[in-house]
Parts: structure tokens; sequence; C-alpha cells
């Protein structure tokens, strides 16, 4: 019993010895290793040939060394990498992530669509010759960043480690910068700043609104770098001789237009329809800047025309879909059908014609919409390495950091995401990512294990019960047979959610009579998780809805009666 005794006292020791170190370590604010050393992996490097079994190894924030024979430094955190596979950190080509919530419209109303993939401008009446409308392009997205917008998480948690980052409000919103997704102070974020120029082509509607139509849009952009170009002309002039000359006035916005075609930096054009494409080669043409047409969704009909003009394409990922709320009988024009059905085939047609390409994803959303609308394209034909390269390596190059990041390469900024299975695999989960070299696990929400014995597949009329009174919602969802669920939540309104469109749930499952499910809502002005989670009765929905330090009750019926045999809110046998 004795030495019974003294071998627990001994391990008992052993372990009080290393939770203090471990608490000594804490305490005296250690961090985690620079050092890590993935092995055992399957590495997708895009640069080259897949590893199958390889290491990556990072230091101070840098790839270091990757191959199958690695040395691996004794000071390196090591992770066992079997069965899993390690991809270059995926690039969100053209976003507002890090920027917040958009800025309201300005005087004269909301901005108006001239197509899609271009963003929402504020309104600015004209008030001389010298007016700027809509103007702001000394805005630089490096000075705005918020380090606090929660979608920087989300994203990141998605396999995102890097996005161009701009604002995207007025005909010239500002410049984009390229940032990682992740760090304590905006200044650790920035990877290039400033590093394109962003146009839209949006009219300003609204009495005395100038310029008001696509023509004066168009008229306004042209004037505006013919101005540019003559600032640079006059400007060194009278530098040089400034006695009996007239100085040229200052203006902010031909400064920086100015300094935009002398520094070759791309200037990004909206075309999303072919037509679009093709005005927007010609205003590329008459700029004379490096031009890169953000939207492509038509590409499909006009893929040798970018090929021919060396002119690279983004990509908008949001394909386009029936409006949730429009009438059902009434007819829509060929030409809109028909881009809904085809759109996910324009990167193929563009990876065929060679021109250079890469993703986004247009407005609110989650990592697994961009992804899983990725695979739609690789389903239209798209080769799925090419897919791959649009995220990561043709992002990085088309945004001018393809030098630093974008592949896995020893030199290059340590920007991954571990993932459990292919990237397009709807199934596959992100284990971890690394941010400049530092790593965030991704924390899969607590899930009860038990199997579902009801399904929720279906439309869903949702009421919440809020201070400020009654709120609707309709949820379209899908369960999979082992309780995985999906969907979208349409028409939230009032002050405690704000106020959004379609929102796609991020993560979601069912199990016994329980269910839960997360998306992104605006909340105060901020993007904030709310999760709604609570239980199904026969055909009767009920639970709380919690998020930023909220929570309300919610009711759930499901549209149009009872469900179906075999449909959601049966009993599963």
């Amino acid at each position: 019993m004795a030495k019974s005794a003294d071998r627990v006292l001994r391990a008992t020791g052993k372990w009080v010895l290393v939770a203090l170190a471990l608490g000594m370590a804490l305490s005296a604010g250690a961090e985690e290793p620079r050092y890590f050393a993935i092995r055992h992996a399957r590495i997708v490097p895009v640069s080259g040939p897949e590893i199958k079994n390889g290491t990556v190894v990072i230091a101070k924030g840098l790839i270091v060394s990757v191959g199958e024979n690695v040395s691996i430094p004794p000071e390196a955190w090591v992770i066992e990498g079997k069965g899993l596979r390690v991809y270059p950190g995926f690039i969100n080509a053209l976003s507002d992530l890090g920027l917040g919530p958009p800025a309201p419209a300005g005087p004269g109303g909301g901005g108006g669509g001239a197509g899609r993939g271009q963003p929402q401008q504020a309104q600015q009446v004209s008030r001389g010759p010298q007016d700027r409308p809509a103007s702001t392009p000394w805005i630089d997205a490096a000075d705005e960043l918020k380090v606090d917008d929660k979608r920087i998480e989300t994203w990141r948690d998605g396999g995102f480690t890097s996005a161009l980052a701009a604002p995207m409000t007025g005909i010239f919103p500002g410049q984009g910068a390229v940032i990682n997704l992740a760090g304590d102070r905006p200044s650790e974020m920035v990877v290039a700043a400033p590093s394109a120029l962003l146009i839209t082509l949006q009219p300003a509607r609204g009495f005395a609104s100038f310029p008001d139509s696509l023509m004066g849009v168009i008229a306004y952009v042209r004037q505006v770098f013919l101005d540019a170009n003559w600032y640079n002309q006059a400007e060194p002039v009278y530098r040089s001789h400034p006695q009996g000359l007239e100085r040229p006035a200052y203006d902010r916005t031909q400064m920086v237009v100015n300094d935009t075609l002398v520094s070759g930096r791309p200037v990004l054009l909206p075309g999303n329809t072919a037509q679009e494409m093709h005005r927007a080669l010609m205003m590329a043409d008459r700029l004379g800047a490096h031009t890169i047409i953000y939207g492509g969704q038509q590409a499909y009909e006009n893929a040798d025309e970018l090929a021919a003009a060396r002119v690279p394409v983004l990509v908008n990922l949001k394909w386009p879909e029936k409006e949730r709320d429009a009438d059902p009988e009434a007819e829509e024009p060929l030409r809109v059908l028909r881009l809904r059905d085809r759109a996910p085939s324009a990167p193929a047609a563009l990876q065929k014609a060679g021109v250079n390409f890469a993703f986004y994803f247009e407005g609110t959303g989650v990592p697994k919409d961009a992804l899983k609308n990725a695979k739609k394209a690789i389903d239209a034909g798209l080769p799925a390495d090419a897919a791959l390269r649009a995220f990561t390596l043709n992002a990085a190059e088309i945004l001018g950091v393809g030098d630093r990041m974008g592949s896995i390469e020893p030199g290059k900024i340590a920007n991954l995401v571990v993932t459990d299975g292919d990237a397009f695999n709807e199934k596959t989960k992100v284990k971890m990512t690394f941010v400049d070299g530092r790593r965030y696990e991704v924390l899969e929400p607590g899930r009860p294990t038990a199997p579902p014995t009801v399904k929720l597949t279906g439309k869903w009329k949702m009421s919440l019960t809020s201070p400020q009174g009654p709120e609707e919602a309709t949820a379209d969802l899908s369960m999979a047979t082992d309780g995985t669920l999906s969907g979208s939540l349409t028409g939230v309104s009032g002050s405690t959610l704000g106020s959004v469109g379609t929102v796609s749930i991020s993560e979601g499952w069912v199990s016994g009579s329980q269910f839960s499910f997360t998306l992104s809502l605006t909340l105060e002005g901020s993007p904030t998780e709310v999760t709604f989670s609570g239980t199904l009765e026969g055909e009767q929905m009920k639970g709380t809805a919690s998020g930023g330090g909220m929570s309300v009750d919610f009711t759930g019926t499901r549209a149009g009666g009872s469900a179906p045999a075999g449909s959601a809110g049966q009993e599963v046998e």
C-alpha cells in the first residue's frame, strides 16, 4: 500500500509540475511557436505537382521548405497530417472584408444597378464643373481596416486567408488593398497597398443628381482620366518653370488617378454581361490604364475577345438566381433565363480561351457559398485544378502579389489551409488555417451525436418575438440523411435583427428532434453570427435566436400547411 501510494504521489507530482509549467507560460504571456511542420500530408502546391506524402516547414511567418524528404528543425511544432490535405490559403479577389458594413447612401438616395458585379454607390449632387460626384479615390482600404469585422474569422475558418479589400460606395469608391485575414492591428493585416483603383458605373439617382445615366457616368469617368493625363503633363512643366505660368489647380481625384496611371496599378472596371465586358474593353483602351474586369458571368459568349485583349477577369461566384419574393407567374426575358442557366460555364470558357481569371464572391455570404458555386463551375466543365488556381495563384498574380502568396513555395508567406478532404467536396471540413505563419484551429460547434428523428427539409414561416415587436422571415431548409442542415433565411426585418435579403446558413444540424443553424446577419450595423436553435414537434418549431449579446424567441410553421409523406416535419423511421 505504501509503495502504491508513493507511486501515485510521484505521478501526481509530475502532473502538478506540468500544470505549473503551463501556468507559468500562460501567465508570462507565452505565444504559440512560430515554427511548424506539417508532415505526412497530401500537399497541393498549385505551382507544381501534388506531393502525396510530404512535409511543409514554416518559420517566422514564411514557408521554409516543402517536399517529400524535408528536414524538420527541432524547434518546430510538428503536426501529424496523415489523412489531411494542405492547400495554399484561398483568396477572395474582391470584397469589402475588414471594412465593416457598407456606408449608408449619401444625399440623393440609393444606387442603381447597371449589371451584376457592380457595388452599390452613394449619391452626390453636382455643384459645378470642378465637382467630383461620388468620387473618393483617395480612400485607401489599408487605412480603413477594422480588425473586429466578424466576417474575417468566418472567412478564415472557411479556408480563406487573404482578400482584396476595397471600398464599394461611389463611382470612384477608393483604392483596394490586399490583406491577410488575421492580425491584432490593421498594420499586421496589410500585404500590399494600394493595390488597385475600383470604378463602378452606377448612375446617380434622384432629382438634380449628376451623372444620372450610364452614358453620363462613362463620360464622367473618361473626363477624369483626361484631366489626370493633362495634370501629368502640366504639373512637371509648372514645377520646372513656375514664373509666368498659371499653376495647375489642385484636384485630389485627378492626382490619385494620375498616380494610378503612372505607377501602373490596375483599374477595376465592371462588366458582367458580354456587352458590358465589350464596353469595359473599349473604355480600357481609351483610358490607357492597366485594366481588370470584374463580374464576368457571361464570359461564355466573349471569352475569345477577352483573350485577344489580354485582360484578366475576376469572376463573380454569386451566380444569378431568381429573387425569392418574385412573382412565380411572371414571365422572365430569355436573356435572363439563359444567363442564370449558363453563368457557371463562364469560367470553363475563360480557361479554354487562355484568359487569366480569379474568383470573388459579391456581397454578403459565407465561404461555403463560394466553394459550392465553384463546384458548379467544375460541373460545367472547368477543370478542378483550374478552379483551385482561380482561388490561389491566379488571384495572387492578377492582384500583383504572386511573388509572395498563392502557392506553397519556399520564401512565400505561410498562408495555408488544412482540410480533411478535397477542397470542393461539400462534406470536406477545414481543420486549421495558417495566416502569416500563425495557426488558427477551426473548432466545430458542439453537435449532439444522436441521429435525427424528424426531417426539416422544406420552407418554414418564421415569427420572431422581440422587444420591438414581431418580425417575419422565411427559412428554406434542406436536411441530409446524417442530420446536416443547410439552406437560407429570407426577409428578416425590424430593428432587432436588422434588414437582410437572403442569407445562407453556414452551419446547421438536426439531432433527435433538436436543431440548430447559424448564419451571419447585420446587427446594429455590424455583421454578427446568429444561431437559431430549438425543437420540432409535429409541424411546429420553436426555439431561440441568439447573437450579438441579444436573444429572441421564435416559432415556425411549414409554409403551405402539413408536410407530405416522407418530407420535413415527419418522424424518421
